[in-house]
């Protein structure tokens, strides 16, 4: 539910505008306001459950994002909307990291890549399929009233998973669970830094001064902040983030790769339903389904990336992003020689190339990322790792649609080329995954879930 309401929102938008009356800065919030509080949240709501029991953080979490759905369903203005999904966006960031922190809880060593495997398959799934189950909601109940099934289709979800989580979830035993600070100084510096990180990303299209580019080093100076504190505040006391994790290689390298992944391929999904829809003149439907492809390539990948990872390291990964690379590069090409109108069916295989790909970097990836990190750390560690996937894939989305929306600014209706210039910004940063994973692979340091690993450290 949290990742599909990433993008399961985009082909909604024009109907909100139209029933909410919302202006281009209220939708912009919509689409970006959900996404910078699910980034914001993330560490802190990891730090939270590995100190106080995930079972209990995973069912709050749960629970609010389920009210905050109901919540922006009901909405009767673009504030109200804005307001959920604020709240919606953080409720997410509460859950998220909780998922993974369960998942080096109560599995171990080589055990953990099914598991894995099914999280990456559900993270491939949502983030493609969102746009295809928008508009077939939309198509159900119509234009005016249907974007609000978009929210609602969380709550009998959320209700269900609720009473499922809580009888069949193990508490962690208190004597697993650390009383300590939650280092309200460390998330305040961490949250402020992301926050002016990704607001001029996210604003990018409504604030037109360059000015607003200042908040990125601004950002940058309270990472740096954070960074000091926390190895200050290590002496004494358990900080926010064990800055010490970053010394693992298969964990830095990890977090590396999936910034720039995420940066990469997140982006395609918002453009290419813009192409669709408004160049085009696709149904919501139709553009949901043109995506199709990509989501069940990468279904299909991800549970056999999350059982083989054990026994290929990070060669997979690399085999996974030279793939992504190739189904994008393909599709540059199908799009450059097919009239406009068959973009859907010139795309559809190396959409499939691609989503085959994409699932078997998401998945192993994690898995890797993860294997040397305690499973007392399991939470604020996923929480810091899926921070990196937030700011990449706004960073993604930022550089993609100034591409899409510069080349159709000087090309006047040339869709199809602005699309493809924005697919090249794509492809640019998978690229820069595929070389940090290659220089791994190269140095000979495949790095593997070794059995036993997460619990006890580094083996060796």
């Amino acid at each position: 539910m949290t990742l599909l309401d990433v993008s399961i929102v985009n082909v909604a938008v024009p109907s909100i505008e139209a029933a909410l009356h919302a202006g281009p800065s209220d939708l912009q919030w919509v689409l970006s306001g959900y996404a910078l509080m699910f980034g914001l949240v993330l560490v802190p709501a990891g730090r939270f459950g590995d100190a106080r029991g995930r079972r209990n953080v995973f069912i709050l979490g749960l629970a609010l994002f389920t009210l905050t759905s109901a919540a922006a369903g009901l909405a009767r203005s673009s504030t109200w909307l804005i307001v959920a999904r604020l709240l919606q966006g953080a409720a997410a960031g509460i859950l998220n990291p909780q998922v993974a922190g369960l998942i080096q809880q109560l599995f171990q060593g080589a055990e953990r890549g099914r598991p894995f495997g099914l999280l990456g398959a559900t993270v491939g799934i949502s983030t493609a399929v969102g746009p295809l189950l928008g508009g077939g909601l939309i198509a159900l109940d119509g234009t005016q009233e249907g974007w609000r099934w978009v929210f609602y289709v969380n709550v009998p979800v959320g209700i269900v998973t609720i009473l499922f989580a809580w009888r069949l979830i193990p508490t962690q035993p208190k004597a697993q669970r650390r009383r300590q600070s939650l280092d309200p100084v460390g998330v305040l510096l961490l949250g402020f830094g992301v926050v002016l990180l990704l607001l001029p990303l996210v604003q990018q299209r409504q604030w037109h001064t360059p000015l607003k580019w200042l908040l990125v080093p601004a950002g940058l100076v309270l990472l740096a902040g954070f960074l000091f504190w926390e190895r200050r505040y290590a002496r004494h006391s358990d900080p926010l983030f064990d800055l010490a994790l970053f010394r693992r290689r298969s964990y830095s390298l990890g977090a590396l790769i999936a910034l720039f992944y995420f940066a990469g391929f997140t982006g395609i999904f918002f453009i290419f339903t813009l192409f669709l829809q408004n160049g085009l003149g696709y149904s919501a439907l139709l553009a949901g389904l043109a995506i199709t492809p990509f989501a069940l390539g990468s279904a299909a990948a991800a549970g056999l990336g999350g059982r083989i990872v054990e026994r290929f390291g990070r060669p997979l990964v690399t085999t996974g992003l030279a793939l992504v690379a190739i189904g994008l590069g393909a599709t540059v090409l199908a799009l450059h020689f097919v009239p406009g109108h068959q973009a859907p069916l010139a795309t559809a295989g190396p959409l499939l190339l691609a989503g085959l790909g994409s699932g078997l970097v998401i998945t192993p990836n994690q898995t890797l990322t993860l294997s040397e990190v305690p499973a007392a750390q399991g939470g604020s560690a996923a929480g810091m790792l899926q921070t990196g996937q937030r700011i990449g894939a706004a960073i993604g989305i930022a550089s993609a649609g100034t591409a899409f929306f510069a080349t159709l600014a000087t090309t006047g209706e040339g869709w199809s080329r602005a699309f493809r210039m924005s697919l090249f910004v794509a492809i640019g940063f998978v690229l820069v995954a595929l070389v940090a994973a290659l220089a791994d692979s190269l140095a000979g340091r495949h790095h593997r879930p070794v059995r036993g690993q997460g619990s006890h450290g580094p083996v060796g």
